[in-house]
């Protein structure tokens, strides 16, 4: 089976919605693969966006992995 990773760009200001983004890598073998490349990336990202922008859009990433079934 294989993974593939759909990450969301959130905010936690009323009125504004998720959107969701295509990471570098989309496609897993496994779901620890997955689940630990969406944590690391997420982080990532935090890391790069200003203090300003996290806390002017109290920003957040989710994700999820879903299996997805090989031909």
């Amino acid at each position: 089976m294989k993974y593939v990773i759909i990450m969301f760009l959130c905010s936690n200001i009323a009125g504004n919605e998720c959107k969701q983004f295509e990471p570098e890598y989309t496609e897993f073998k496994s779901y620890h693969e997955c689940a630990r490349y969406g944590y690391e990336y997420a982080d990532e990202l935090m890391t790069n966006f200003s203090d300003g922008f996290i806390d002017q859009y109290k920003t957040y990433i989710i994700f999820n992995c879903k299996q997805q079934a090989t031909t």
